[in-house]
């Protein structure tokens, strides 16, 4: 069995898009399903890391200078760097010779249009979503979102035949999660308990600057900062404003999953590594970094399973050493929200997604 993945990641982008659907190629790669990437040479894209991890990738040259067209009225168009027709002629190219069993896509450029087009080059197509703001041509539909009308939100954007795998119990995370979720952590026995502050694999030196500047005059933590993606310069300059020596930074780390179950507390982006922190039970105050993030963000705040400091372009120095100085770990919220946000992932989604994809292959054989 062979599935492609259709996916991109870049400075704008974010990487949260690739790394999930390495999470699910791995959890394919288990069971026999050989993968394979087709990825635009975006700045910051994750094709390298595609290639440590085994699979053959394939690339796509990325211009930005894109000419529009009529499918072109998606919110997110400018994200493929060409159109939908072009975008589509050249993956036709690619699916032509490895003639996959399943096309994966998870890309917010890309749409029915996109999709239609690629029916004769694979046998089923999946979709991974999170907008629900367009239409889509697709066997299964994957949205892991816990969103008021999950359920229902995507009824006339795809067909009555769509196998629809909506909700966290559907998040792609990988096994390591599970895994150390079954462990027990002695990490309130510290003197500082530890903060974990990561805003995604792309990182963003304003607000990193601002985070610093406002712990650095608060030693009731310990602060893990990972940085994600910026410039060398960034990074010495961040190190140079550090004058807490509670404070440690790296710019990468492939012990995130550990790092999280170390740490009583984390601020970070409203992205998919909210999944990755409610699997482990690490409560969190969540940043809105991308417009898209706002439907989340504000439904996991109404159910008080975060706390939510709101757009990182109004997140000041003083605001966020407000936040802080008091904050109060040992506050029975806290305990309360851990069992919620447990209840909610319980590590499995992405063996759940692989199984419906091999089934959905196996029926047709």
């Amino acid at each position: 069995m062979k599935a492609v993945f259709r996916c991109d990641a870049s400075i704008q982008i974010g990487t949260g898009h690739v790394m999930r659907c390495l999470t699910l190629a791995d959890a394919l790669r288990s069971e026999g399903v050989e993968s394979h990437f087709i990825c635009s040479e975006h700045a910051g894209h994750l094709l390298e890391l595609i290639a440590q991890r085994g699979y053959q990738s394939y690339r796509l040259p990325y211009t930005d200078q894109v000419q529009e067209s009529d499918e072109d009225v998606l919110e997110h168009a400018s994200w493929l760097g060409v159109t939908q027709k072009e975008d589509a002629k050249s993956c036709g190219e690619i699916l032509q010779l490895l003639q996959p069993d399943w096309l994966i896509v998870d890309h917010y450029a890309l749409d029915i249009f996109w999709e239609s087009a690629m029916r004769s080059y694979c046998q089923k197509i999946m979709v991974i979503d999170d907008l629900a703001d367009r239409s889509h041509d697709c066997d299964i539909l994957l949205d892991q979102n816990y969103l008021p009308s999950y359920q229902t939100r995507y009824e006339k954007l795809i067909s009555e035949t769509t196998i629809k795998l909506l909700g966290p119990s559907y998040a792609l995370l990988r096994d390591e999660f599970k895994e150390l979720r079954r462990l027990k952590h002695n990490i309130n026995d510290r003197a500082r308990p530890q903060i974990l502050i990561n805003f995604g694999g792309i990182g963003n030196f304003k607000l990193l600057s601002n985070v610093i500047e406002a712990i650095n005059n608060i030693d009731s933590f310990n602060y893990y900062i990972v940085t994600g993606k910026i410039k060398p310069a960034e990074i010495c300059e961040l190190r140079k404003s550090i004058s807490n020596p509670n404070i440690t930074m790296i710019d990468y780390t492939s012990e995130m999953p550990k790092l999280m179950t170390e740490s009583k507390y984390a601020l970070g982006a409203s992205g998919s590594t909210v999944w990755e922190r409610f699997c482990l039970g690490l409560n969190s105050a969540l940043v809105k970094m991308a417009s898209n993030q706002s439907p989340l963000l504000n439904y996991l705040k109404t159910n008080d399973l975060v706390d939510d400091l709101g757009d990182y372009k109004n997140l000041s120095m003083a605001s966020l050493s407000l936040f802080f100085a008091n904050l109060d770990l040992d506050n029975e919220k806290y305990l309360k929200r851990k069992k919620e946000i447990m209840k909610l992932i319980d590590g499995n989604g992405t063996n759940r997604v692989a199984k419906v994809i091999i089934e959905g292959i196996k029926s047709e054989r």
